[in-house]
C-alpha cells in the first residue's frame, strides 16, 4: 500500500503535464507566441474556452486572469466568471 501512495504524486504530475501539452496543442501560433510571452511573467495556461468565434485561452498567476484571443490579443482585464 505504502508504495502506491509514493507513486500517486509522480502519477499525478504525469496527468497535469499531459493535460498541459494537451491545452497547449489547441492554441494558435499567436495564442502560443502570447502564452510564452506571458509565462515570463509567471502565468500558466490555466484552460481554453471554445467559442464559434475561436478559442480562449485563460492564464493564470495568483489571483490575477487574462485572457487570449485567437489572434493573439492579451486581454488583462477580462470580462469572465471563473467557477
Amino acid at each position: 500500500m505504502e508504495s502506491k501512495q509514493s507513486r500517486d504524486p509522480l502519477i499525478e504530475r504525469r496527468s497535469i503535464q499531459a493535460d498541459y501539452q494537451a491545452l497547449w496543442s489547441e492554441l494558435t501560433l499567436a495564442q502560443k507566441f502570447s502564452a510564452s510571452s506571458l509565462s515570463k511573467y509567471g502565468y500558466e495556461l490555466a484552460f481554453i474556452r471554445h467559442y464559434a468565434a475561436g478559442n480562449l485561452a485563460i492564464m493564470m498567476q495568483d489571483d490575477s486572469i487574462t485572457a487570449i484571443s485567437a489572434d493573439g490579443v492579451i486581454d488583462s482585464s477580462p470580462d469572465i466568471t471563473i467557477r
